[in-house]
């Protein structure tokens, strides 16, 4: 093929982007970026996720913790695992803990990462595999969280349409799924416990309706004290409540 018929070629496929997304003009050589638009479609932006985290303490019961689901970062990832949102409860960013801000960007790649349609995975639920001696230990060297898209105090920026990466084996962290059950992403919370970090993501991603197809508790988080001890279980928290239910207290230091 010649490299006249090739350029018209690409002049065709510009247009057609174009046309794809409407009027919307757009410059030379710009496939690439006309293939970006959309990569977030069904997924919450900045502002609705902003509202889910503020409403989700209000819902369900008692988040527990140490402020009962009241100051948290979420991030949002599209399947790509690129960053489409970040947001957090308060309107002064710098009230929620600043290193949250990775945590729960890493939180959301780590729930899309291990997911799939058939098996959804909070990070939760990777607690015990990735603890020394088991199967999946060493995990977290695999993909690690690059701290230049971190946004500032003030929350503006931070690595959109990026790949942050990092992996968090503890509560806070699920994927997200669409109305026909195909997973289109990740959700992280942090700002809390790990327990209530789970809490929070699990009613946002429910006020969301971007549940799996087993429903909001599909992947809910395990305690070996409340449900027998298994793969999956989840060590207590201070003031650990699941589902509106208090589970009970993290184990008192001894020893040291």
């Amino acid at each position: 093929m010649s490299r006249k018929v090739l350029l018209g070629f690409a002049a065709v496929s510009v247009f057609a982007l174009g046309g794809a997304v409407g009027s919307r003009v757009m410059p030379a050589g710009s496939v690439v970026e006309a293939a970006k638009l959309g990569k977030c479609t069904g997924l919450p932006g900045d502002a609705a996720l902003k509202g889910y985290l503020g409403t989700a303490p209000g819902t369900g019961g008692d988040a527990g913790g140490l402020f009962h689901g009241n100051l948290m970062w979420g991030a949002v990832v599209n399947r790509d695992g690129e960053l489409c949102s970040s947001a957090t409860t308060t309107s002064d960013p710098t009230q929620v803990w600043p290193g949250s801000q990775a945590i729960a960007k890493a939180k959301a790649y780590t729930a899309n990462a291990f997911s799939n349609d058939a098996l959804p995975l909070s990070t939760a639920l990777l607690y015990t595999f990735t603890q020394p001696g088991h199967s999946l230990w060493s995990l977290g060297q695999s993909n690690l969280f690059d701290p230049k898209f971190l946004a500032p105090p003030s929350g503006a920026g931070g690595g959109k349409e990026q790949i942050a990466g990092g992996l968090i084996f503890f509560g806070g962290g699920v994927p997200l799924y669409n109305g026909t059950g195909q997973i289109i992403g990740g959700l992280g919370v942090s700002g809390d416990t790990s327990c209530t970090d789970h809490e929070i993501a699990k009613r946002v991603r429910d006020l969301a309706s971007l549940n799996p197809s087993g429903g909001a508790t599909a992947d809910d988080i395990t305690y070996s004290g409340a449900d027998g001890a298994s793969i999956f279980t989840h060590p207590l928290c201070h003031n650990t409540w699941r589902n509106g239910l208090a589970i009970g207290e993290e184990v008192n230091a001894s020893g040291y």
